[in-house]
């Protein structure tokens, strides 16, 4: 799919009308269009996507660039994946538009749903400032056709009484979404967001979705994403985070299900005393292809970052990790930590792992490392030696070896949810 040719064509640009933008999201507008003409997507030989085809996918599975239009979501659909016990906030996509009807969220929180004629200071201010169209393709098609952005800002010392759960609903129509979501703080706010992706099984889409969240002076913030949708998925997913002093930010994604997964986490510690804590699980079978690429960015002293992600793959399910540590030379006194561990279940099963470090400090703490290898067959025959059968003891060391990536979990609903999930495809699946 050559994005250049299409992008000889008006239609290929179809949206709102650009010229009703206020100036500054024109601006950011016009230079994502111009990247995009430019660069067009991600060919096979670019090292980033190197081990994720994602343009010959998108071009095989004949899905539209164009943005979906909403559809009658049904009532089945909305009570899917519902995460039980849990009190929350809920934001609404349709097909990556807000829905007002499908939304349910306290008059307190501030939310504001963006179209680009009019911009507060706030989003003025951080909307485009970290995902740069001209850093990745994805960015800068969202960019171009994202309708509306979801903006959701903390005011100072904000305290959020309950999570807020971004759910986005998908149709079977082979086009593509672009949710937007932005997230703003002040110093000391407090919040915890959840994102689920809902379609029924056999849906094929496109959902090409981008999140910007900054983290003020001490804030601490929570991202939660769970990737559990149809086998035929194909998801590009953004996360930009923006953290100034004495902030902390902490990301968990738990990834079980969809065709074609690509996850983009990206981190700027920008002020010192800053804390990233990234976790990631992913637990695939059949022809199920997850790639997670992270980015931390060390650029002022005494900040720690810790990453972990494991992976547990069977079938012929491929697995991507490529992570990436930058230690500025002023960040001294750094303390950085990453670790992606994987466990094969099949002989067709594939992990393509690097973790990479990049440090121009001389003062500091930083470590990398990677595992990639069989169940203990020792530990299974210690636990059938006491009397656990066979199934049992695999699903328990499996289990075992997922928890303490979601062991921080603090929302108790979310956690339980999680482990649920776990258990049903490790358990059940032997």
């Amino acid at each position: 799919m050559e994005l250049t040719q299409q992008a000889q064509t008006a239609e290929f640009f179809k949206r709102l009308n650009p010229n009703k933008l206020a100036q500054n999201r024109l601006d950011i507008f016009n230079q994502a269009k111009e990247a995009l003409i430019k660069n067009g997507l991600p060919k096979l030989k670019e090292e980033e996507y190197k081990f994720t085809a994602i343009t010959k996918t998108l071009d095989k599975a004949k899905v539209s660039l164009l943005p979906a239009e909403k559809f009658d979501i049904s009532a089945s659909l909305t009570r899917k994946e519902v995460i039980a016990d849990l009190d929350a906030d809920i934001i609404a996509f349709n097909n990556g538009v807000y829905d007002a009807n499908l939304s349910s969220y306290s008059p307190s929180l501030n939310v504001n749903v963006e179209d680009g004629s009019t911009e507060t200071a706030s989003f003025k201010k951080h909307f485009g400032s970290y995902a740069k169209a001209d850093k990745d393709a994805f960015i800068a098609l969202n960019t171009v056709y994202a309708k509306e952005v979801v903006h959701i800002h903390l005011a100072k010392k904000e305290v959020l009484t309950k999570p807020v759960i971004f759910r986005y609903y998908q149709s079977n129509n082979q086009e593509t979404s672009y949710p937007r979501v932005l997230i703003t703080s002040e110093e000391f706010a407090e919040g915890a967001f959840i994102e689920q992706i809902i379609s029924e099984e056999g849906s094929g889409y496109f959902i090409n979705g981008l999140t910007e969240i900054y983290c003020a002076e001490n804030t601490h913030l929570q991202y939660h994403k769970v990737q559990k949708q149809s086998k035929e998925a194909i998801e590009v997913n953004t996360l930009e985070v923006f953290q100034e002093k004495s902030s902390t930010f902490s990301s968990y994604l738990l990834s079980l299900q969809g065709g074609m997964l690509r996850n983009n986490l990206n981190i700027t510690l920008n002020g010192s005393g800053g804390e990233a804590n990234m976790n990631g699980l992913y637990l695939l079978n059949g022809q199920s292809h997850v790639d997670n690429h992270t980015s931390v960015d060390h650029r002022e002293p005494h900040c720690n970052s810790n990453e972990l992600y494991k992976g547990v793959l069977d079938d012929s399910s491929r697995g991507v990790f490529n992570g990436k540590i930058y230690v500025r030379r002023i960040a001294q006194k750094t303390n950085a930590f990453q670790q992606n561990n994987n466990i094969l279940l099949s002989e067709d099963a594939t992990i393509n792992t690097k973790p990479q470090l990049e440090i121009w400090a001389d003062d500091v703490k930083c470590s990398h490392g990677c595992t990639t290898g069989q169940l203990d067959e020792e530990a299974l025959f210690y636990l059938q030696a006491r009397g656990v059968g066979k199934v049992s003891a695999r699903a328990m060391l499996l289990e075992a070896f997922a928890a303490d990536v979601i062991a921080n979990v603090s929302i108790d609903s979310l956690r339980n949810y999680m482990i649920d999930n776990i258990k049903e495809r490790l358990g059940a699946h032997y």
